[in-house]
């Protein structure tokens, strides 16, 4: 509602429910050729904010989007509202307007505030100096509305007289002449309305209390006075608005407290204010002390443990409706009972959520437990034979016959654990890793065709890997004894028996083998995957006593099944 313009300032007055009063405004820096008389032009709004009165009064906040909400305190008014005190704009502010002289007394005596030490040195050599005379008749009537809109306007009046300025705006208006009782009863009704969220402005209600004792002339002249006209007909027109509601406050419409109070919260705030500050009817000074003492307490029996358990929470669409609704039965007294209030709650309860879905995670097989040594050992031996049958053998020959007694010493392939035999062993047969004792398993190398001389001990031991792994050795001439003591016992005494070697001597010396002590243990027989093709050497035959043997490769691999090691 507009209740006034200003085309000096530019401005318009607006009013918005619930008491807020507003000036919008042009932003203008204005000069002042003569006291009292300011020339307005459009400018920014830093040069609008120094041409204020008070430092307090010249902050603004950003609208712009890149700094919406950004403070704008170029003549830093933070710092006076904290240490609450006035402070000039400019040093010649009180002289070039006077009217602000008057309005630094109304801000004292609203806010308990004082004037800087050169602001009041100022203010009083105004006073003494006369600089009110220059003052225009818009600020006088603008100024002297004011004080109606004041929340303590009678402590506001006071101060004004005090400092001598009612005399230059409305002699006739006076803190004599108010009707003090009633402007106190009327601020605490006020105050109780407030409490249960009804804000009417006073300002209409003061009005006929502050001038209770003038004249009707005097009265009529005070509201010609006014700068905004519209205060002027809210003024005139709060008893008849006031009789409107009182009628129907009193009606079958609010015959229950929850019709009464939907109407409170609807009606025009002023009309309520006066009408419960002034009615004398019995029924409606009732209601009255209802609203404000008994009503608001159905508030606290909510039951919001009941609406939890039911599933009504705020999330829950339409939940502030629902405690309105609510709020109003146990107003009525309609829901004594939880029984009654689980009926009333049911039909906004929503369904129960199904019930949660445990998914159980597939179990994750164990790895098969290790086989025993026996059948992990004869697995490894039957993939081990049959790898050899497809040329997957890895062999160890010696490239010198062994002297035996009265045969020539045939070239026999040895297996990969480092068996120095005649016997040809599949590589997947064999354990991967075999750790043979030092100075008892050696690789023995002798040139192809050289006599054996003696016996030659290595002292380092030998690792063989079971996958792909090619082994050449050559062995010196050396008596049986040399060669039995490498290889595992029970292993070469299996590979001897059972394996067939087709040699140019007629009988192998399996004597030989069958000596070989067994100090290296078979760690591990799982069979390699692949074995790498066996490089064979073919050695010439050394001069025997009996017969020149020919070295002939074992063309097919035995099966061998190793004993368990006790």
């Amino acid at each position: 509602m507009i209740t006034g313009e200003s085309e000096a300032g530019q401005a318009l007055f607006v009013r918005f429910p619930g008491g807020v009063r507003m000036e919008i405004g042009s932003t203008l820096t204005v000069t002042y050729p003569k006291p009292g008389k300011p020339v307005a032009k459009a400018a920014t709004i830093l040069d609008d904010l120094r041409r204020r009165d008070f430092t307090a009064n010249a902050m603004a906040l950003s609208l712009n989007d890149g700094s919406y909400g950004l403070l704008m305190d170029p003549l830093n008014g933070v710092a006076d509202i904290e240490n609450r005190e006035l402070r000039l704009v400019s040093n010649y502010g009180f002289i070039e307007d006077p009217v602000r002289m008057i309005r630094a007394a109304r801000l004292m005596a609203r806010l308990g505030w004082q004037m800087d030490e050169k602001t009041q040195a100022r203010y009083e050599t105004g006073k003494q100096e006369g600089y009110i005379s220059a003052m225009g008749e818009f600020h006088r009537g603008y100024e002297t509305e004011e004080i109606f809109h004041e929340e303590d306007p009678l402590r506001v009046l006071r101060k004004l007289e005090a400092e001598g300025w009612m005399k230059d705006l409305f002699p006739a208006l006076s803190s004599a002449k108010a009707n003090v009782t009633e402007l106190e009863k009327l601020r605490d009704v006020q105050s109780q309305l407030q409490m249960q969220g009804i804000h009417p402005e006073a300002a209409v209600a003061n009005f006929p209390y502050l001038t209770a004792k003038m004249a009707p002339k005097e009265v009529a002249a005070l509201k010609k006075s006014f700068a905004r006209q519209g205060f002027v007909q809210e003024i005139e027109a709060l008893e008849d608005e006031a009789k409107a509601f009182a009628a129907e406050f009193s009606g079958k419409g609010a015959a229950t407290p929850s019709q009464a109070w939907k109407l409170l919260h609807s009606a025009k705030p002023e009309s309520i204010l006066w009408v419960a500050h002034t009615s004398k009817n019995a029924g409606i000074q009732n209601k009255f002390k209802g609203f404000f003492t008994e009503w608001s307490q159905a508030k606290q029996k909510l039951p919001y443990a009941l609406m939890q358990e039911m599933r009504i929470v705020p999330e829950l669409p339409g939940y502030g409706e629902l405690l309105d609704k609510l709020f109003f039965e146990l107003m009525d007294g309609k829901l004594g009972t939880i029984e009654e209030m689980k009926a009333y709650l049911e039909p906004y309860s929503p369904p129960a959520p199904p019930p949660p879905v445990h998914l159980r995670r597939p179990r994750v097989a164990k790895k098969d437990a290790k086989p025993a040594k026996s059948r992990k050992k004869a697995a490894a031996v039957e993939d081990g034979g049959e790898s050899a049958e497809a040329s997957d053998t890895s062999e160890v020959q010696t490239s010198s016959p062994v002297p035996a007694k009265g045969a020539g010493a045939a070239k026999t392939p040895v297996a990969k654990s480092g068996v120095a035999g005649k016997v040809a062993v599949p590589v997947k047969a064999v354990a991967k890793k075999v750790e043979e004792p030092a100075k008892k398993t050696a690789p023995v190398t002798k040139a192809a065709g050289a006599p054996a001389k003696g016996k030659v001990v290595a002292k380092a031991p030998v690792k063989v890997a079971a996958k792909n792994v090619s082994t050449k050795a050559s062995a010196k001439k050396a008596p049986a004894k040399t060669a039995s003591k490498t290889p595992a016992k029970k292993v070469v005494q299996s590979l001897a028996k059972k394996a067939p070697v087709k040699a140019a001597a007629k009988k192998a010396p399996a004597k030989a083998a069958k000596k070989a002590p067994a100090k290296s243990p078979v760690k591990k027989t799982l069979p390699a995957k692949k074995s790498a093709p066996v490089k064979k050497v073919a050695a010439k035959a050394a001069p025997a006593k009996n017969s020149a043997a020919k070295h002939a490769p074992a063309k097919k691999a035995v099966k061998v099944t190793p004993k368990k090691r006790h």
